[in-house]
């Protein structure tokens, strides 16, 4: 899962990458971007840990890509930065909500942007496909078939329609995977604060307008990381700092892209792996390594949080807690799990 930071120039968004991955933003890398990869915080993790003591632990991690800052003026160099955004799986809106600054309207405003782009890309796909059918190819049918697919997305775009909030067919979902669409992706706005207060109207305004929302002095919060451990607390509680933000700014990433994680664990090793809400036991297994989906017989599971209560594998069976499944089992948060496979 790539997670792409975005927004516009002063945002703050290249702080933001520093906080959640460590890495200092490459000045070398500003126009092409910079990928980083963030720990997710899990005490079910750390639970799993303690108890089995492994020779390796593989905590889940977000790969996150700090993004080309977009100009404001709208000039032609906009649509080179967005056009790299277009690796990301998800979006993560970086706004500066410092004095003078409208969230609201940078919100509003970088939407147009990314709606623009992806008109572009498939007015560009709908021209090639109109000329198709009109010299009557080898290929004109499937070609009509393409149009009258992705016309209506082209109409939702200029209506002003959210593509997230949009049903779409599997056969539109399938046409418009090679697009990866901008406005089609789950996005987070973080308002990056420049002190611990947070304009509650600002965020309920932004809610309603559908979008998950998560604020924090990040900037800030970095400026204390730099300090001397000494320094860092006197600093912090001068300027009504508590509890660090990046573990909950992380959290709610994970939230807004509507992930789960699952775990493998024992003495070898306990890790941690990111799997998309609603799939099955197939799809974990496909994630852990292909040969398993292929040979999967049944996958054997237990909630974490249970084991971790109940101290072990036998007394989570002896409490009719631990389940073998088929491949067409949802997976949960939490789920601790083993492959059954034969390839």
């Amino acid at each position: 899962m790539k997670i792409g930071l975005v927004g516009y120039q002063s945002s703050g968004k290249s702080s933001v990458f520093e906080l959640l991955t460590g890495n200092k933003p490459d000045p070398s890398k500003a126009h092409q971007g910079q990928v980083g990869m963030a720990v997710l915080p899990d005490p079910r993790f750390d639970g799993l840990v303690k108890h089995f003591n492994p020779k390796k632990i593989s905590p889940a991690k977000i790969e996150l890509f700090d993004t080309p800052g977009l100009s404001r003026d709208h000039g032609e160099s906009n649509n080179q930065r967005i056009s790299v955004v277009r690796e990301a799986n998800a979006l993560v809106h970086v706004i500066g909500a410092y004095a003078g600054g409208d969230p609201v309207a940078d919100a509003r405003t970088f939407e147009e942007d990314l709606v623009l782009a992806d008109l572009q890309v498939l007015q560009n796909r709908i021209e090639r496909l109109e000329t198709s059918v009109k010299k009557n190819r080898p290929d004109r049918e499937s070609s009509q078939d393409e149009l009258l697919l992705i016309k209506p997305i082209e109409e939702m775009l200029q209506s002003g329609k959210l593509l997230r909030t949009a049903t779409f067919t599997d056969e539109q979902e399938k046409i418009t995977k090679s697009f990866s669409l901008l406005t089609r992706k789950p996005q987070l706005i973080l308002l990056n604060t420049a002190d611990p207060s947070v304009d509650s109207a600002v965020v309920e305004k932004l809610k309603a307008a559908g979008y998950p929302v998560v604020a924090a002095p990040l900037g800030l919060e970095l400026e204390v990381q730099a300090l001397d451990e000494s320094e860092r607390a006197a600093f912090a509680a001068d300027f009504g700092l508590k509890e660090p933000s990046r573990e909950r700014v992380l959290r709610a990433i994970f939230e807004a892209t509507e992930q789960i994680t699952f775990f493998t664990s024992d003495e070898k090793e306990v890790r941690a792996w990111l799997l998309r809400r609603g799939l099955s036991a197939l799809d974990a297994a496909g994630t852990i390594h292909t040969d398993l989906a292929r040979g999967f017989i049944r996958a054997e599971i237990m909630a974490v949080d249970d084991l971790l209560r109940l101290g072990s594998e036998r007394e989570v069976k002896a409490a009719n807690l631990y389940h073998t499944v088929g491949k067409d089992h949802v997976m949960r948060d939490g789920d601790e799990i083993v492959i059954r496979f034969n390839v």
